[in-house]
């Protein structure tokens, strides 16, 4: 796939896990990337392997609960890159634990680096897209937001849930504008996910027994090809959906 050629994507959390896979993706595809992260050496490693692969890319250190952090990122990619197609918004404190246990502070650093950063983001991006005919934003959600039993789950599903309706609206707005926007809800193998099946061995083996496809995704080679997938011009009519890469497990009906 080469239709990201002279594209530019920025994508958060793009130092490890699912950020990183999407990256690799985007950049197999043409695409010039931003990655933006809090940890340098993390975004270090991810520009690397892109540029073994013969790409582009920029790190761009950046929390996302800051707005002025977010604002400066966008602003070093437009000055490097000429402008931003593809918006990933992926990175994410997770708020888990019972509600009692839940404190004040990480409860609104979920929203903070998550609903707040998405809508934030995909604000400073809106002009830039529109300028340049249109452009594809991804907003990463959870599957956690529809379990049916979410005890432990229901600060993290309240944050993810609340990402859906941003993405509708968004879809709904700028549509006219050719900027499309999506929602997916992957399972893959990141460093959260095998931090969370190492501390919780008999939830994440009743977990996956519940997957059809029998195995959790992988972070380029199902999820960031996905994106990338999601991005091409065949896919140009699909807007405002939710995309579950889960193997099947969720039902967002």
């Amino acid at each position: 796939m080469d239709h990201l050629n002279d594209k530019v994507a920025l994508i958060t959390g793009s130092g490890q896990g699912v950020g990183q896979g999407i990256a690799l993706a985007a950049a197999k595809a043409g695409a010039k990337i931003a990655l933006v992260g809090r940890t340098a050496s993390k975004l270090e490693d991810s520009r690397k392997l892109i540029e073994d692969l013969g790409g582009e890319a920029i790190c761009l250190s950046a929390n996302v609960k800051f707005g002025d952090d977010l604002k400066a990122a966008v602003d070093r990619t437009v000055e490097k890159f000429g402008g931003i197609d593809v918006l990933v918004n992926n990175a994410q404190e997770v708020p888990l634990g019972p509600l009692d246990k839940i404190s004040d502070e990480a409860y609104l650093a979920g929203f903070e680096s998550g609903p707040l950063a998405t809508l934030r983001l995909m604000k400073l991006v809106h002009p830039i897209m529109k300028e340049r005919g249109g452009g594809v934003i991804f907003n990463l959600i959870s599957s956690a937001g529809i379990r049916w039993d979410m005890a432990n789950y229901g600060a993290y599903g309240s944050v993810k849930q609340a990402i859906r309706p941003l993405t509708r609206a968004a879809a709904s707005e700028w549509g006219g504008e050719g900027i499309r926007v999506l929602s997916i809800a992957p399972h893959a193998k990141s460093p959260s996910l095998n931090y969370w099946i190492e501390n919780n061995p008999e939830e994440a083996e009743a977990f996956f027994r519940t997957i059809p496809l029998g195995r959790v995704g992988e972070c380029e080679g199902d999820i960031g090809q996905a994106v990338v997938s999601l991005c091409a011009p065949e896919m140009g009519y699909l807007t405002g959906a939710t995309i579950p890469l889960d193997g099947g497990q969720a039902n967002f009906d």
